[in-house]
Order: C-alpha cells, then sequence, then structure tokens
C-alpha cells in the first residue's frame, strides 16, 4: 500500500487506516510516524476527522472534506490534551495562538498518547537540529516509526492514564522540591560521601612508596624498613576504617532521608488523588494508580536511596581518580582515559531505546494490576459464572505482554553491557601495555605502574557502575513521569480562590437554570426548582432520565455545565468541597463498606463518635438488633467490602454511618432498594420520623415509598415534566400515573404468582 503520491518508498505503517491511504500525498523523504482517528467534531457530535503526524509536520483532515491542514514544525510548537467528563480534547498550539482543536472519547486515549508522545519527539529532534546541536541523534526516525506502529498494533489496551510527552530524564529534577525539607540532612550526606571517597582513594596511592621504598630494594638486596613498613601498613589500615566509617554514615543518612522523600511522594501522591473529582476515577483503572503510587514510587525511592548514592560516589570516585592519575603521569592519565568517549556514546544511543522501553513496562504492568483490581473484588461472579478459565486467559495473556516488553528492553541491555565491560578490559589492556614501555624506558617507576593499575582498576570499576546506572535512571524517569501525570491533573470540581465559610445551614436548596453534559450526552437540562429546608422531595423517572446525576450534582461531585446550585443563597462552588460536604449525608443505592468493624463503618464520617452515639444511629436504622446478633456485637469484622453481612444488612450499616453524622441535607439514593419488603418498612418508618428538621431528596426504586414525600420532581430526558405531592400527580394520569400503574400491575402480577405458587405447595403438601 503506498501514498497517494505513488511514491514507492512511501509504504504506510501497518494498521494505519485504508480509506485515508488514497487521500493523503506526502514529500519525498517524509514518513508517517503517528496517527489518530477522532470520533468527535467541533460540536462534540459523532464524527472522523483524521490527525497524522509526520517527520515533517503535522497533518489533519476532516472526512468528506478535500482540504488538508498543514503545520511544520515551529520553536515553542506543543500538542497538548486534558480529558474532562469522558472527552479528550487536543489542542495545537504555536508561540502565539491556538492553531487547531480536536476532540475524541476515552476511548481513543492510547492513540492519543503516542500521538502527543510522538509529536513532542519530533519537536525536541526539530529544535536540536535547527540549533546544530547533536543533529545526528535525532536521525532515528525509522526507530521511532516501528516503536509507534509497534505500540499501535500491541499496546492499544495499555495504559489508560493522561500522558501528555514521553518521559525525559530532566524529569527526575522535579523530585527537587520533595528533597527541600531535608536539605541539610543532604548536604550532610554528600559531606560524608566526599570524604568516604576520598579516604577509598588513599591505599592505591600507599602502594607506590610501599613498592619503591620498601619490596624493591628488598629485592635488590636492601633490607626491609620495619618501621616504614609499619607506617605504611598503619595508613592503608587507617584508611579503610576511615572509608568504612564514613561510608556507613553516608549510606545510612541518605538512604533514610530518601525514605521519607519516597513517603513524602506516596502521600502527596494519594492526597492530590483523593484531591481530584469523581470525573477523573471514571477513565482510570484502579490497579493503574495502585501501581503508580506503589510500584513507581518504590522505584522512585529504590533510586534516590541506592542507585543515585552509587552514581554520585561513581562521578566523585571518578573525578578524583582522575585529579591524581594525572598529577602522577599526564600520559598515562591520557591513554587511560581513552576508551571514555566511545562508552559515552553507547550510553547516549540506548537511552531514549530505555526510557521508551521502561515507560512500556511501567503500562503493561499496570494492566497486570488491573486485571487483578478486576477480578479478585469480583470473585463472586467470576465463580458464578464459571469463567475462571476465560479470567486465567486474560491474565496470561497480559503476564505474556509483560514477557515481550521485558525481553526487548533486556535485549538492548544485555548487549551494553557486556560492550562496556569489553571497552573497559581492552583500556586496561591498553594501560598495561603502554606502563610496561613507560618502565622500560626509565620514564616511571614500578611503583607509579603498581598505583596506577590499581587506581585505573577502581576508575574502570565505577565507569561500569555508572553504564548501569542508565537503566536505573531510565525507570525512575519513567516512574516519575506516571506519578507526575496524576499531580499535574486538575481537579474538575476545584477549591474556590475566596471561599466562603458557612458555620451552619438551613438546607435550603435553589437550582437555577442548571443543565450538565457528560461528554456528548446531555443528561440535565434547564432545571428550575427550589427545596425548602426541611421539605422532603422524591425524585422520580425512568431509567437515564437524570436522577443520579442530579444527586452528583447537589453533592458536588461534578460540576454543572450551566447554571447554578445555591444552598441557602450561596453558590456551592464559593464553599470549601470538604466543608460543604459534611452538612450532606448519602446513603448509596450500592453500599460500600470497609474491612473493620461495623462501628468503624457506622463512625466512618465521624471517627470521634462514642460507642452511644454509634448505637443510636444503628437503632435509627433499624441495625441495632440484627447487629446484637452477630458474635462480637458491634466489634464483629464485616470482612472485605461488607461480604459478611446480607445485602440488607450492609444497607442499613451505610443509614446509619450516614444519620451518625447528623446531617442538614439528607440524600437517599435508591436507599431501600437492597432489602426485603419488611425490612423496607422498618426503615421507611424510622426515615419518618429521622427525615423532621433534614432536607430530604430521595430516589426510589418502588415509588410507593415516596407517597410521603412533601413534594415529587418527575424527570423525564433530563427535564422536570412533573411536580406535586403522590395524590396530585396521580389525578394529573401524567407520567407518573403512568409510571405508578405500571408497577402495581407488576407487583400485582407478582403477587398472583406468589399465591399459585403457594397452593400448588399446598396441594402438593395434601397429596
Amino acid at each position: 500500500m503506498l501514498s497517494a503520491n505513488n511514491d514507492p518508498s512511501h509504504v504506510f505503517p501497518p494498521g494505519f487506516p485504508p480509506h485515508w491511504q488514497t487521500q493523503i500525498t506526502l514529500n519525498a523523504s517524509e514518513h508517517i510516524l503517528a496517527w489518530l482517528e477522532t470520533d468527535l467534531d467541533s460540536q462534540l457530535n459523532f464524527s472522523t476527522e483524521l490527525i497524522v503526524i509526520t517527520t515533517d509536520r503535522v497533518l489533519a483532515k476532516i472526512v468528506n472534506d478535500d482540504h488538508w491542514q498543514s503545520w511544520h514544525y515551529q520553536p515553542e510548537m506543543k500538542l497538548v490534551y486534558q480529558d474532562h467528563a469522558g472527552i479528550c480534547n487536543i489542542e495545537l498550539f504555536d508561540a502565539h495562538t491556538r492553531l487547531a482543536c480536536w476532540h475524541c472519547t476515552l476511548g481513543k486515549q492510547q492513540a492519543v498518547d503516542l500521538l502527543v508522545a510522538c509529536f513532542s519527539q519530533q519537536m525536541a529532534a526539530s529544535t536540536k537540529r535547527s540549533s546544530g546541536i547533536a543533529a545526528e541523534r535525532f536521525a532515528h526516525d525509522e526507530e521511532i516509526e516501528a516503536t509507534v506502529t509497534e505500540d499501535s498494533q500491541s499496546d492499544s489496551s495499555i495504559d489508560q492514564g493522561t500522558t501528555s510527552s514521553s518521559a525525559s530524564t530532566w524529569i527526575l529534577f522535579r523530585l527537587w522540591r520533595f528533597t527541600k525539607p531535608y536539605r541539610w540532612q543532604l548536604f550532610t550526606g554528600f559531606m560524608l560521601m566526599l570524604g568516604s571517597t576520598a579516604a577509598a582513594l588513599v591505599p592505591p596511592y600507599l602502594t607506590m612508596p610501599l613498592m619503591d621504598n620498601v619490596l624493591i630494594p628488598y629485592q635488590n638486596g636492601h633490607p626491609i624498613d620495619t618501621d616504614l613498613v609499619t607506617l605504611y601498613l598503619s595508613g592503608l589500615l587507617g584508611a579503610a576504617i576511615l572509608a568504612w566509617i564514613l561510608g556507613w554514615s553516608r549510606t545510612y543518612t541518605l538512604a533514610k532521608v530518601s525514605e521519607r522523600i519516597g513517603a513524602d511522594l506516596r502521600t502527596t501522591t494519594y492526597e492530590h488523588l483523593l484531591g481530584l473529582s469523581q470525573a477523573y476515577f471514571g477513565g482510570k483503572r484502579t490497579g493503574d494508580l495502585m501501581a503508580r503510587i506503589g510500584a513507581e514510587t518504590d522505584r522512585i525511592n529504590l533510586f534516590l536511596s541506592l542507585n543515585l548514592l552509587d552514581f554520585a560516589t561513581d562521578v566523585l570516585m571518578i573525578t578524583l581518580t582522575v585529579i591524581i592519575l594525572v598529577s602522577i603521569n599526564p600520559w598515562l592519565a591520557l591513554i587511560t582515559l581513552l576508551p571514555l568517549p566511545i562508552i559515552a556514546w553507547l550510553i547516549h544511543l540506548v537511552r531514549d531505546r530505555l526510557r521508551v522501553g521502561f515507560e512500556k513496562t511501567g503500562r503493561v504492568w499496570a494492566e497486570v494490576n488491573n486485571v487483578l483490581a478486576d477480578t479478585l473484588p469480583g470473585i463472586r461472579v467470576v465463580k458464578a459464572f464459571a469463567q475462571e478459565g476465560r479470567e486465567i486467559e486474560r491474565f496470561r495473556a497480559v503476564n505474556q505482554r509483560n514477557v515481550e516488553i521485558n525481553d526487548r528492553v533486556n535485549k538492548v541491555w544485555a548487549l551494553f553491557t557486556p560492550t562496556v565491560t569489553l571497552l573497559t578490559e581492552c583500556g586496561l589492556l591498553v594501560v598495561w601495555i603502554f606502563g610496561i614501555w613507560q618502565v622500560s624506558q626509565d620514564h616511571i617507576t614500578v611503583g607509579v605502574l603498581t598505583a596506577f593499575l590499581a587506581y585505573i582498576s577502581r576508575f574502570y570499576l565505577r565507569l561500569d557502575s555508572m553504564s548501569r546506572i542508565v537503566s536505573a535512571t531510565q525507570k525512575a524517569a519513567a516512574g516519575t513521569k506516571r506519578i507526575f501525570d496524576i499531580l499535574d491533573h486538575v481537579s474538575s470540581v476545584p477549591e474556590p480562590t475566596k471561599p466562603i465559610h458557612l458555620s451552619a445551614i438551613k438546607g435550603h436548596i435553589e437550582l437555577r437554570d442548571v443543565s450538565f453534559r457528560y461528554g456528548t450526552r446531555r443528561i440535565i437540562q434547564h432545571l428550575d426548582f427550589v427545596i425548602e429546608p426541611g421539605e422532603m422531595i422524591g425524585l422520580v423517572g425512568h431509567s437515564g432520565s437524570g436522577k443520579s446525576t442530579l444527586i452528583n450534582l447537589i453533592c458536588r461531585f461534578y460540576d454543572v455545565t450551566e447554571g447554578a446550585i445555591l444552598i441557602d443563597g450561596t453558590d456551592i462552588r464559593s464553599l470549601p468541597v470538604a466543608e460543604y460536604r459534611k452538612h450532606i449525608g448519602l446513603v448509596l443505592q450500592e453500599p460500600f463498606l470497609f474491612f473493620g468493624t461495623i462501628a468503624e463503618n457506622i463512625a466512618y464520617g465521624k471517627p470521634d463518635a462514642t460507642r452511644q452515639e454509634i448505637i443510636a444511629a444503628a437503632r435509627a436504622a433499624h441495625a441495632h438488633e440484627f447487629i446484637l446478633r452477630l458474635p462480637y456485637g458491634y466489634d464483629s469484622l464485616v470482612g472485605e467490602r461488607g461480604q459478611a453481612l446480607s445485602g440488607g444488612e450492609r444497607q442499613r450499616i451505610s443509614i446509619a454511618r450516614a444519620l451518625l453524622i447528623d446531617p442538614r441535607i439528607l440524600i437517599l439514593d435508591e436507599a431501600t432498594s437492597s432489602v426485603d419488603t419488611q425490612t423496607e418498612k422498618e426503615i421507611q418508618g424510622a426515615l419518618d420520623n429521622l427525615v423532621a428538621g433534614r432536607t430530604t431528596i430521595a430516589i426510589a426504586h418502588r415509588l410507593s415509598t415516596l407517597q410521603g414525600a412533601n413534594r415529587l420532581v418527575v424527570l423525564d430526558h433530563g427535564k422536570i415534566v412533573e411536580t406535586g405531592n403522590h395524590a396530585e400527580l396521580m389525578a394529573r394520569q401524567g407520567l407518573y400515573y403512568q409510571l405508578y400503574q405500571s408497577q402495581s400491575r407488576s407487583s400485582n402480577d407478582e403477587n398472583r404468582a406468589d399465591t399459585t405458587e403457594e397452593i400448588a405447595d399446598n396441594r402438593r403438601n395434601r397429596v
């Protein structure tokens, strides 16, 4: 398949959409590196556009439009994107303005990642070429093209996180802000490192006089000077002991600091993650986020505590060794340093390949965690549908993918490490040859050559160690980038810049022209209504009418796209998020309990609650009786996600948890859907007393439970179609009447079926 200009050199990468191949025209030496087929247009309607990254420019085209847009790479040009409410927004900027904007759904995010990463590499290449710095570094278009093509074929299921650019070693400097609280400990560690390195260089220096003044004269018939020998050997022993003490102190100090930096990094990332809006978590996988906070921070911590320490020691050792070698014999030192440029070139050559490889490794490992995070919590569903084999195959496939990616990285690393070792061995051989010639010409003594060889052995050992740090550095850079992808994400529910603090609220809720859109779907459309303090409102409507979305907006899990929601006359966007939500008691349709005791779960919203307060909340939720029947009462463990309890028991614990905080606003989102009819009546009777004085918003599957509400708000396709109490709405015979009648017929059918089955059972028993 060739490009439209019929140039045989332009072969399309595998996977490039066939229907675009006859439309695109490339220059003679231009290659396609990455592409993205969007699925939304500028109005967020489903449509197809194509964005192409080539070696020379950015191309874009709308389907059924003959006009191609083209932008050649320019300084300060950037391609960025952000996701919000399920939509990826991709924007192309130059130094002055926005050049273009595209949209796609989150299903295209992996392709977006590759597109932006490839654009960043090409921009870096363009910048380097224009400045004349190391232009040959970026003559790897075929490598980039192969990497992008391979990723588009095999990595399509990996990494659903936000990635705006490929990782660079420079991103490690962003960790500096986490080191500031420990700068004095780091300075102390650096001084200890300097001292231990200097002490380790003393023994080879003492070998020169030991050889020239003691051993060689002894071979020539002179007696051994015991005092001189004692002095030299004492110096060797003292240097070794001093190096050990300083080395231990250095390692302990810096390892202690790095552990604290790693802990701060984990805590900061976790705090920031919990501060993000609900929309962020809607497009992320649990396993991926767990891998970032766990595995990636561990990798960074290992780099800081071990690899970076070794690297700094190696740099100091090599620097001091070079100074000593030059001071002893400049020509011999010059011969020693010959392999350095070649080793530096090799490090430069493999660095980018290792970085890309380790980024893939991090993504695929997150996918392994994703499979575990999906399967283990849902093990009952897996076993109920006998899908163990399917899940094993899914895990085997992603695990095999992990092996394949690591094999590619190891192929590069396996060639690099022995090559560095070979170069160092060759360098040592050259030093031997040149040193022997120098001794034969009486330019240096045997002692000088011996000291040189001792220093060179350490020099090349450290040089080999420094080459190995490339792998650890690129792993840490990839991990740091994945961490900062979280830290750089801004919540779509931001904290107010000038917050308004309400010490107490009455519970007056007002919706002014509220609209909300999730992706391309408009869920809520221009709602206007007021809920008075202490009033109970029932939300009614078909599934998908916007009931739960309205609850999410009132709780400010999402922000409205139009209009405003006011509490006691104050826009909720002006209130601190956590402070506002403390006034809301929420009972969800699917109760979630944490691993721990029943008392701890009830007191989750009020950790300092007394046992009497916990029991009172449980009584109000009609949970006290069944709790006392458990082996350890309120100290009984509920198990992972409350699996030790029934659905109705979990729901009553959830209701008690909401009631304990004594909220002014009570929200019941299908709160009685998981309980039987008898339990529902008990809870409803308790709620009738508890809603007094509270603003209550309730969603219920069974409309009969909402008959006691002051008002019922009937929603249809995100709009209010009816309001009124039960009697008024039944009299109108509108949508509410239809829903109620439909439920009544279904309930009567179920009752008749139960009665028929009971009669049949009685007849069988008589027979």
